[in-house]
């Protein structure tokens, strides 16, 4: 069954989702928070610390505003993998609550080896107020749907100096394992021979997880820390992590409520390429 193009603009149902101190904890660590230095982050590992207040790590929020779609046809998860992905929020994530959030199918465009669908999701909380928006695009590879004709292009240019921030990160040999706890139980992240049928010498890391350890080394970089001021983020996913890998954010400053960033492998291969983040209160 070819995908189903008549699902553009088609909503999916709406969605209630409570989380708990324990789920955002659970999150942290998942991104690799804690490690190396448990003493280090933990506003966001733990919720006993002496003069410490819980807080939550802003890409949680991606996982929060996750909802149901419209069907988009039949294909073989195997071809799937995470294409990009944006979370832009509101206000600070509270560490415990309730939400409802509503999918959108925003396109199905055609590329040379397959299909890319593109769904947003919006969430407010129990009183109906605004608090998480994302974007997120999946790549299917061998499936077929019409060619973007639209010529829009994507200005994002890496500035031709060095960066500002440069954040280098480790991940654990498990953390698949780990951040799959989440949530996410796509067995190309677990299952050796899953992983093989797509073409990847083992089980590769979420795209997801990537994306929380970058918004850490964004956070703690140009955001000082203070969740008060990681507004939004946005990156393209260009080449699989293995878990183990190490990741290193390269981050230039464009101005007072902007940056750009990169995040590489320790090889230099580029992880997720064109990434944006805003600096500033949620609104």
């Amino acid at each position: 069954m070819p995908l189903d193009l008549s699902a553009i603009g088609r909503e999916g149902p709406v969605h209630e989702r409570s989380w708990t101190s324990k789920d955002a904890l659970l999150y942290a660590v998942g991104v690799g928070a804690g490690l190396g230095d448990p003493a280090q982050e933990l506003e966001f590992t733990t919720e006993n610390s002496h003069g410490i207040e819980q807080q939550v790590l802003p890409t949680y929020g991606v996982l929060l505003a996750q909802a149901p779609s419209a069907g988009i046809g039949d294909f073989d998860r195997a071809m799937l993998v995470h294409a990009e992905q944006e979370v832009r929020l509101h206000r600070v994530l509270p560490v415990e609550g309730t939400l409802r959030a509503q999918a959108r199918v925003e396109s199905i465009v055609g590329k040379r080896s397959g299909a890319i669908v593109t769904t947003s999701s919006s969430a407010v909380d129990a009183d109906g107020a605004p608090l998480i928006t994302t974007r997120s695009s999946i790549f299917i590879r061998g499936e077929q749907a019409p060619a973007d004709e639209s010529g829009a292009a994507d200005d994002w240019a890496q500035p031709d100096r060095a960066p500002d921030w440069e954040v280098t990160l480790t991940t654990r040999p498990e953390q698949a394992l780990l951040y799959r706890l989440n949530g996410d139980r796509n067995p190309l992240h677990s299952d050796p021979k899953f992983a093989a049928r797509a073409g990847f010498e083992r089980p590769i890391l979420h795209g997801l997880c990537t994306y929380g350890i970058t918004g850490r080394a964004l956070l703690m970089s140009a955001m000082d820390g203070d969740v008060g001021k990681f507004r939004a983020m946005y990156g393209r996913f260009s080449s699989p992590v293995l878990p183990g890998d190490e990741l290193t954010v390269r981050i230039w400053k464009t101005d007072d409520e902007n940056v750009v960033f990169r995040t590489l492998r320790g090889d230099g291969t580029v992880v997720i390429d064109r990434g944006r983040a805003e600096v500033g209160a949620p609104s």
